[in-house]
């Protein structure tokens, strides 16, 4: 467990870095649009991506502190023992999309916009760096539920 509480930390630190940058890269937009009269090329671009990573990297640390959204219907009818067989069948779907979702396809997206050499119009950075959230955040996700069920 304390290992994951590393993880935690070091997901919320980025998640606030992340969404500190966007808060200033948007204010930056804003004044640089209609003070300057001159809007920036790279703000909305920069933003898009940021708001991105935030999302996906924000759904493992949800995942991780088990408050994403649930339909509670079924567990609350079910006895004890079998909440805790349906939630261990429920992590262990959420690892195997994990694994072929986001890791197996993800890491895909990643090679195959690296490989044909894409980037972005405005920032000129590889896309597949943007991309690469997505496997990372599979990894967290998979880590964590794996975690979940040791410990259940």
């Amino acid at each position: 467990m304390k290992l994951r509480a590393i993880i935690d930390k070091i997901l919320s630190n980025v998640l606030i870095v992340i969404m500190s940058i966007m808060v200033v890269n948007v204010l930056w937009q804003v004044f640089s649009r209609y003070c300057l009269a001159e809007p920036s090329s790279f703000t909305d671009e920069l933003a898009r991506y940021l708001m991105i990573w935030i999302g996906v990297l924000g759904a493992a640390y949800v995942s991780g502190k088990n408050n994403h959204v649930a339909i509670d219907v079924l567990p609350s009818r079910l006895s004890e023992t079998k909440q805790k067989k349906l939630k261990v069948f429920v992590n262990v779907l959420i690892i195997l999309f994990s694994v072929a979702a986001l890791v197996i396809g993800g890491s895909r997206l990643v090679y195959i916009t690296y490989d044909l050499k894409q980037f972005s119009p405005a920032l000129q950075m590889p896309l597949s760096l943007v991309y690469l959230v997505i496997p990372i955040s599979g990894v967290l996700i998979i880590y964590y539920k794996i975690s979940d069920l040791l410990n259940s």
